[in-house]
């Protein structure tokens, strides 16, 4: 597990459904990157995956109360 480049989350994001620019890219990566680092050592181990395609929706959506 490896920290997605911006180069990398365009096309996941484009599959998705949800396509970026490369600011917005960039933007995910740096958001993104830290939570890498953090799991880089015991990735393989746990049922998680980090999809950074759908940063964006999460980022937008609205919590209903």
């Amino acid at each position: 597990m490896t920290r997605p480049t911006p180069k990398e989350i365009k096309p996941m994001a484009q599959i998705a459904g949800v396509p970026v620019d490369d600011d917005i890219a960039t933007r995910i990566s740096n958001s993104i990157g830290p939570a890498f680092d953090g799991f880089a050592a015991i990735a393989g181990t746990l049922p998680f995956d980090l999809e950074p395609a759908l940063y964006p929706i999460a980022q937008t959506q609205k919590v209903s109360k």
